[in-house]
């Protein structure tokens, strides 16, 4: 069963940058054969999606809230798939989990439901 645990959350301010990472360990599977997603759930809201990025490192979707501020990319040789964050707003303040899904070529899914396998997630707050 593969294991995931994102890292990178924290405090900044508003308009700073923070970089997420999402590791993933198991034996027994091939990460790159997984597509990647990030969601993300604020106090006393539905979890919602933030990005996701499929077995090819082109493939990528954004929710529009985040388009043009976050981007997402994985290093398959490290388990790896990454978050950046800039040009924060407070806004974005929400625990940040990373999923994962075994995925066709082609797949990109951006619905929390498909993903099987999440992380314990990482806080971020950004203060205005």
């Amino acid at each position: 069963q593969e294991q995931l645990a994102e890292s990178g959350g924290g405090l900044v301010q508003a308009g700073g940058s923070l970089r997420l990472s999402c590791a993933a360990s198991a034996s027994g599977y091939t990460f790159s054969r997984y597509a990647m997603g990030w969601f993300r759930q604020a106090p006393g809201k539905e979890r919602e999606f933030v990005a996701a990025i499929g077995r090819r490192d082109g493939d990528t979707y954004y929710a529009d809230s985040v388009k043009g501020r976050f981007a997402v990319s994985r290093d398959n040789n490290k388990k790896t798939v990454y978050l950046q964050m800039n040009s924060l707003k407070p806004e974005d303040t929400a625990v940040y989990y990373c999923a994962a899904k075994s995925s066709i070529l082609t797949d990109v899914p951006v619905r929390d439901d498909r993903y099987a396998v999440w992380g314990q997630g990482t806080q971020v707050t950004v203060s205005s």
